[in-house]
């Protein structure tokens, strides 16, 4: 790279995709306790471990998918690389990476923020108080990335923070979107039931889409036009189209602003992408098999994950599987 140091850009990187990351757990398990109830008031929270293929690891651990077990295990268990206060500790390590880059107000909000997150007990996550801790875990998210935006230095670091930001938006609906489909309500007779146009509610909710939909859609609930709007609403800055054109974007001018070599395998997966959400109606999806899309969709995102990473951040090549390297 020619200013910034490969492992400023990987730490910059993975900095934005955990604080997404984290933000994203707080908007699942808020609208889970909440919208998220069957017809008899009841809870599947096993479905929060579908979600992130967790099924396994967190059988290992607990002996039941209880509210208390599924919010321990993705709020404060250390063991769980994907619990809030894992990807918390990765925002501060890496934030720590870049103290000289970053500016001061964002170290101290990171810290603070750590802090927190450190500093709660079994007590303070239960179901009763489970939505007030994710507004609080939501606003911190949202102050970093104000703060970031008023701060953090427009040059190749910012464009590597956008990046990993939108990359990491376009896998996260792409889950939610796959597991609504196939594991919350696989009877195909419940389809257009009230628990139906419930669960997709919570599903616009946790993509902070519901009352954007709402404009779009203003009546009606349906499947495929929530699939749609999430799939391919160009204005909407969550949809997978707007994530993938922004990354596209952004290393984009990354490469043309700072004349830089590698990128180019990054930006044809990212281009192949964007054919793909330009030219498949959600119709055709749907009957030919929305987990089949969204499997195809992923391979390419962790394709251009992989990519970015050997061209900037030191990995090493892997075998062509659609397997990533973990950060």
């Amino acid at each position: 790279m020619s200013r910034l140091l490969s492992r400023y850009a990987e730490a910059i990187y993975w900095l934005a995709r955990y604080v997404e990351r984290t933000e994203n757990m707080a908007r699942i398990l808020d609208v889970h306790e909440t919208f998220s109830r069957d017809s008899r008031g009841g809870q599947n929270w096993a479905s929060v471990t579908q979600l992130y293929a967790n099924e396994a690891a967190f059988a290992e651990r607990y002996d039941s998918p209880s509210a208390e077990n599924v919010l321990t295990f993705y709020l404060i268990d250390e063991e769980n690389p994907g619990s809030v206060l894992s990807s918390v500790r990765a925002v501060r390590e890496n934030a720590r990476t870049l103290r000289p880059l970053i500016s001061t107000e964002m170290w101290i909000q990171i810290n603070t923020f750590h802090n927190a997150m450190r500093a709660l007990r079994p007590e303070d996550i239960a179901e009763e108080r489970l939505a007030r801790l994710c507004a609080r875990i939501k606003e911190a998210c949202q102050a970093h990335t104000g703060i970031t935006e008023g701060t953090f230095y427009r040059d190749e670091g910012w464009y590597f923070y956008q990046i990993g930001r939108s990359l990491e938006r376009a896998d996260q609906v792409t889950r939610l979107l796959d597991v609504k489909y196939h594991l919350l309500l696989p009877d195909v007779e419940a389809v257009g039931s009230p628990l139906d146009v419930s669960q997709w509610n919570a599903v616009l909710r946790s993509t902070a889409g519901y009352h954007a939909f709402r404009r779009v859609q203003p009546s009606g609930m349906k499947a495929e036009r929530v699939a749609e709007f999430l799939l391919f609403d160009r204005c909407f800055p969550r949809s997978v189209w707007a994530s993938v054109a922004a990354a596209n974007t952004y290393m984009t001018d990354l490469k043309s602003r700072y004349t830089l070599r590698g990128g180019s395998r990054a930006m044809e997966h990212l281009d192949e992408l964007r054919a793909v959400l330009d030219n498949e109606p959600v119709e055709r999806i749907l009957k030919r098999g929305l987990h089949e899309f969204i499997d195809g969709v992923q391979i390419i995102l962790i394709k251009a994950n992989q990519a970015i990473g050997e061209d900037f951040f030191g990995w090493q090549a892997l075998p062509e599987s659609g397997q990533s390297q973990i950060a």
